[in-house]
């Protein structure tokens, strides 16, 4: 049985280097300010995610087994529910952080919510750190360094803003490393998908959608060669079609983003890809997307814009 008084921490299911960095520097926070909390996680840790930690010898939470009925929470780097925790219309949610859209989210009682149109929720957490006046030391910088780096693909993602490279400029001092640097080196650590099964690679950091009737899921893995991942597309959308299957899905759209050239390949599966041609014309349930790098700013618009 877990502590009824400790407050976990947590982002969204399939966790990218955001979600896990940011419900530890989160975590870090709020027990500075002397509250029992536990950062966890809810998926296992990327490619990416795992360079980062072991590159500053830091610890990753633990992933959280079951979150009991009335268990205290802190979400981070997401709001819909569908993303969350299980059963987690029956806790008692404390605050949130976060940088996507609102939607689908309830609560029964007032909420502390810390929600900016910034291209990381690092960035927003730099700010919180600062308007607590809590020092941040070498270790939380390097974390909320990696998410910013992540979620705005080293600065080139359009959902990069001044505060996210602000942000970057101040910690990257506090951390003591190049940005530049360490930055590409960790993102090309996330691109290493060869030993990845087709069904890990669908659901590495996949994310579920509510729009209207429509139920759909957007993934997307980051690489430096879009031509070998599509090598393997005929057990790619085997993995995607038996998603959709087992959590009745109308629509998978699968994102393979050249991290490099800053393009994307979609392969759009399920009875509502109509959705997606409104925009694209699939040609072997492919289209190739000219400079989109970003679900949240991009991929997601297009498909809600045309439901």
């Amino acid at each position: 049985m877990e502590n009824k008084d400790k407050i976990f921490v947590f982002g969204h299911k399939n966790p990218d280097t955001d979600s896990i960095c940011s419900s530890v520097v989160m975590a870090n926070l709020r027990a500075k300010l002397g509250e029992n909390v536990e950062a966890v996680r809810l998926g296992e840790l990327n490619k990416e995610t795992s360079f980062a930690f072991k590159h500053f010898n830091i610890e990753p939470p633990r992933l959280l087994d079951k979150l009991e009925d009335g268990s205290n929470v802190i979400m981070v780097d997401h709001n819909e529910f569908a993303q969350s925790a299980d059963n987690i219309e029956n806790a008692n949610i404390k605050m949130l952080v976060d940088h996507h859209r609102v939607a689908d989210f309830k609560t029964s009682e007032p909420v502390y919510m810390f929600s900016e149109p910034v291209g990381c929720t690092g960035t927003i957490l730099y700010r919180l750190y600062n308007m607590n006046g809590v020092e941040i030391d070498k270790n939380t910088a390097s974390l909320m360094l990696s998410s910013i780096i992540s979620d705005t693909l080293l600065f080139k993602s359009p959902t990069c803003t001044e505060d996210d490279i602000k942000a970057a400029e101040a910690l990257q001092k506090i951390a003591g490393i190049d940005v530049n640097e360490y930055g590409l080196e960790m993102l090309k650590a996330g691109t290493d998908l060869d030993d990845l099964t087709e069904d890990q690679l669908v659901s590495l950091d996949a994310k579920e959608f509510n729009s209207g009737d429509v139920k759909f899921k957007i993934a997307q893995i980051n690489t430096v060669s879009i031509p070998d991942v599509l090598r393997r597309q005929d057990k790619i959308e085997e993995a995607i079609n038996k998603v959709i299957k087992d959590e009745n899905l109308d629509l998978f759209v699968f994102a393979i983003t050249d991290i490099l050239n800053s393009n994307s390949e979609l392969i759009a599966l399920g009875k509502r890809t109509d959705i997606v041609e409104k925009t694209y014309k699939l040609e072997n349930n492919r289209a190739f997307a000219e400079g989109m790098v970003s679900r949240k700013k991009q991929i997601l618009p297009m498909v809600t814009d045309n439901i």
